[in-house]
């Protein structure tokens, strides 16, 4: 299950529990929306209470991500798990996309609106 709240300069995505497949086609749809509205799109993603995911979840993420590689600016990643930190770096390549993971909610959402300077570091220093 998905929140998403689209504020002025991103989108807010909580994901709790597990994380379908019509979760990730409803995220799309509100990234496309931003991207229409703003030519980018900008993300925090809160993963914090994410259980798990699919396969298919992971395959559609990577063909989307691919098709829009230059349509996202900033995406802040918020979690702890280490696993997960490893996954936003591989996605960092096959995006323009500025990705960075945080544990702390807060400096997740200055930087994704641009008040606050990003980590800088590996996946494993960052989580």
């Amino acid at each position: 299950m998905i929140s998403i709240q689209i504020e002025d300069t991103y989108t807010n995505v909580a994901v709790l529990g597990e994380f379908t497949l019509a979760d990730m086609k409803e995220l799309e749809e509100h990234a496309l929306y931003q991207i229409r509205m703003h030519g980018n799109a900008n993300l925090l993603l809160d993963l914090r209470d994410m259980l798990g995911y699919t396969l298919d979840v992971a395959w559609e993420e990577l063909k989307f991500t691919r098709g829009h590689a230059r349509d996202f600016g900033r995406v802040a990643v918020v979690t702890d798990n280490q696993w997960l930190a490893w996954i936003a770096w591989l996605e960092s390549l096959f995006t323009d996309a500025e990705i960075e993971v945080f544990a702390s909610y807060d400096d997740a959402l200055a930087w994704v609106n641009g008040e606050g300077a990003g980590s800088g570091g590996t996946p494993s220093e960052n989580a």
